[in-house]
């Protein structure tokens, strides 16, 4: 019965149908498709293992920061916190300390990207990783850009004082910026003796 009443359409009616099968399908794709540019490069397993190698012991180190603490860090960082809550992850190696990594993710322009964000013992930027990126990869800076925030302090963390924005991935390299200099105002606060 259903077929029959397809083959007795007119050819408007299959032209209209035909219509919003194409719009539907439309929509359906700019739905889908920013995160078709998603792109995931290391998981967490994998993130600690680049960043201390293997046979490294890595526990995670919850902090709390007071309302003061807090203060603090969006002061001398430039950035609004979310919560007072952050995880640190240490890693050892018989006994000795490796330094330490968090994984921080924000959103560049309306998809996010995650940062893992490895810091010596003493607080020191050792190194910078994007671990996923889902805005286009063409807004993504290289890798070379992320190696200039080694040894850093937080006041040259900031755009046009020792790092520059990267031109075409502007918002990328700001939010990667303010996400190391979070990263590392966090750090003074919950290990004062090591900080800058």
């Amino acid at each position: 019965m259903h077929s029959q009443f397809c083959v007795s359409r007119g050819e408007s009616e299959q032209g209209k149908v035909g219509f919003f099968a194409a719009l539907l399908t439309g929509v359906c794709l700019l739905g889908v498709m920013p995160s078709a540019c998603a792109t995931v490069y290391h998981s967490q397993e994998e993130a600690f293992e680049l960043a201390f190698g293997t046979g490294v012991s890595v526990t995670a180190e919850p902090v709390f920061l007071t309302d003061e603490q807090i203060a603090a860090v969006e002061r001398e960082a430039r950035v609004k916190l979310d919560s007072g809550l952050f995880t640190f992850y240490t890693a050892e190696r018989d006994g000795k300390s490796l330094g330490f990594a968090a994984i921080e993710s924000h959103t560049v322009r309306t998809q996010p990207e995650s940062l893992l964000i490895v810091l010596s013992p003493t607080g020191e930027v050792g190194r910078v990783e994007v671990l996923a990126f889902h805005e286009p990869p063409e807004y993504q800076p290289a890798a070379r850009w992320f190696e200039l925030m080694k040894g850093r302090t937080i006041e040259q963390l900031i755009p046009g004082n020792g790092i520059d924005a990267v031109s075409g991935a502007t918002l990328s390299s700001v939010a990667a910026l303010a996400s190391v200099r979070k990263v590392k105002a966090i750090f003074r606060q919950a290990h004062p003796a090591g900080g800058e």
